[in-house]
């Protein structure tokens, strides 16, 4: 993760000194489905999300000559996001406040490391079970930082909240999941076994 954030801070200070269009690119290509999934969360509409990034993108460009003052540009895109996500939210309901707890995001594992790709696809399913049980501020923060990647003062920066709240929540998130998969593992066992 830390090499990312390298790759993400040269590439920022690429666009703002050059306006570097393949920098900008190898950003989106990086981001994007990150932000996707998180604006997905929000709004339930794939095509609204990819919308609602392509905004936050358009937002970046424009700001180009200004990224040097920003610290962590993936926060940054994060928090564009989850903005524009609600104001896509207010819009739609006519004003209704919209608090992050209301919202029943949709959580997408990704098996793209070599340990993931080990787990069955029983166990897979399993843990999606859990995730989705999740309290919907529990899931987003779950999707971020085991996800994402992001570090808890991030995730808190994101979705203006407390580290310590972040790490409550992963805190509990992780526990379901490992309760879950305990009480799996005894269903498998052979009485004999035991």
């Amino acid at each position: 993760m830390r090499e990312e954030g390298l790759q993400i801070k040269e590439w920022q200070q690429r666009i703002a000194l050059y306006e570097d269009m393949k920098a900008y690119g190898h950003l989106y290509d990086l981001l994007f489905n990150g932000l996707h999934r998180f604006c997905q969360a929000f709004v339930k509409s794939g095509e609204v999300a990819e919308e609602i990034v392509s905004d936050v993108f358009i937002k970046l460009w424009l700001i180009r000559n200004n990224l040097h003052e920003i610290d962590n540009l993936k926060v940054y895109l994060y928090t564009i996001a989850r903005n524009l996500s609600l104001n896509y939210l207010t819009r739609q309901y006519r004003g209704t406040h919209v608090n992050l707890d209301d919202i029943e995001p949709d959580m997408a594992i990704g098996t793209g490391n070599p340990e993931e790709l080990c787990i069955s696809a029983d166990t897979l399913e399993n843990i999606r079970a859990v995730i989705r049980q999740l309290p919907p501020q529990c899931r987003v923060i779950f999707q971020l930082v085991k996800e994402e990647g992001m570090k808890y003062k991030e995730v808190a920066d994101v979705l203006r909240i407390s580290p310590l709240t972040v790490r409550n929540q992963v805190g509990i998130a992780t526990k379901k999941i490992l309760e879950k998969l305990s009480r799996l593992g005894e269903e498998y066992t052979q009485p004999g076994e035991r």
